[in-house]
């Protein structure tokens, strides 16, 4: 069946035009119409009242939330959180796993494979992310030491075995890191770098191995210096590398977010929301993997040192933040919340309104919040 939406304010990469009228014919979009007296028949006509309509956003980088943490390895748990994260307007996520055994993170993918070979009616899940466990032990974060290990792509290759692997964050600067990108590359996996002490000639070796990503730009990395100017200067220097960004405001604070928006080309910066099980729940104790959690105004930290754990932001809230603070126009920010991840990780006719490209659209009202969410065409929240 053909669903019209109409009236629609339709922002897009470099696109942002009001009173819109969107086809969508099955799990894609057919035709955008710009005249409102000039439209097609449609089976369903669904009114947007001049609300903004987005690309559906996509999260590389999300653990959990609900109460619920993808390496819980339970299928509750993958399907609560591939059905809540709609409600941040969320239609694509990569489920991201803890530095754990092998073992656990085997169980852990086979409830992702289950969730899409089941046809639940939650978001897209078309691969996970693989954070850890081949970290820098010295920059763990809120990773468990116990599980850290060197990079071995045998472990990658059986792990992608129960369900694709889209994208895989280590240490560059461990023995063999700068092969390894190449290695992940030739598995059709993104490397990205993170939980990294490397110097930037560490940095330049992964990137001629293909090293495509950063993640958790600013967290868990080398910082900028004069002498050495690390991943942070890095991603700023090198204009094609991808840096994610967790814009809660606390993990990087304003002045750095504005600086980034100024300094990098929108087309490479990438919102996450790195959420933990604590995203929409009440402030309180959690557990992360086996490490103790505590949740005060929203901010996530490890029982036992105070390291940030993960953030509980919504992904809405993320692009909510980077318009206050940036003032950039939306048309461009929107790159940053779903075209810039599908082409960092290879998903295809993602990210924009556009014919031929998937009807993962949200609704949101003018303080970004989700009110209707479609994925593949078809309307899967309603406020």
């Amino acid at each position: 069946m053909s669903i019209l939406l109409k009236n629609c304010h339709v922002v897009s990469p470099d696109y942002d035009v009001e009173n819109v009228a969107i086809l969508i014919e099955g799990e894609k979009i057919k035709q955008l119409f710009t005249d409102p007296n000039d439209l097609p028949v449609a089976g369903q006509v669904i009114d947007a009242k001049g609300q903004l309509v987005v690309p559906g956003f996509i999260d590389i980088h999300c653990h959990g939330r609900s109460g619920f943490d993808f390496s819980d390895g339970s299928q509750e748990a993958m399907d609560t959180i591939a059905v809540d994260k709609l409600k941040e307007g969320v239609t694509t996520w990569l489920p991201t796993t803890l530095t754990l055994d092998e073992e656990r993170l085997a169980v852990a993918l086979s409830t992702a494979a289950d969730y899409v070979k089941s046809g639940r009616k939650g978001c897209k899940v078309p691969g996970v992310h693989l954070e850890g466990p081949f970290i820098n032990p010295n920059c763990l974060g809120a990773q468990n030491p116990a599980y850290v290990r060197p990079p071995d792509i045998e472990e990658v290759k059986r792990l992608a075995k129960i369900f694709p692997i889209r994208k895989l964050s280590y240490a560059i600067e461990l023995e063999g890191g700068a092969g390894f990108a190449a290695q992940l590359l030739a598995e059709g996996i993104t490397p990205s770098c993170v939980h990294s002490a490397a110097r930037y000639a560490e940095f330049r070796d992964g990137r001629k191995n293909g090293l495509r990503n950063l993640s958790h730009f600013c967290n868990q990395m080398s910082p900028l210096h004069h002498r050495d100017i690390g991943l942070v200067g890095a991603g700023l220097a090198d204009d094609g590398v991808f840096i994610e960004f967790i814009c809660d405001t606390l993990h990087i604070c304003p002045d750095m977010i504005r600086l980034v928006f100024d300094l990098k080309d929108n087309e490479r910066i990438l919102l996450i929301t790195d959420a933990v099980r604590a995203a929409g729940m009440p402030d309180g104790e959690y557990i992360l993997g086996e490490l103790a959690i505590v949740v005060v105004n929203g901010v996530v930290r490890l029982k036992s040192n105070g390291a940030l754990g993960g953030s509980s932001l919504a992904f809405c809230d993320g692009l909510k933040n980077v318009a206050e603070i940036t003032g950039k126009p939306l048309a461009q920010l929107i790159k940053t919340t779903s075209w810039n991840q599908a082409r960092s990780i290879g998903l295809e006719k993602h990210g924009r309104i556009e014919p031929g490209y998937f009807a993962d659209m949200v609704f949101l009202s003018d303080d970004f919040r989700p009110t209707e969410v479609f994925v593949n065409g078809e309307l899967r929240l309603t406020s």
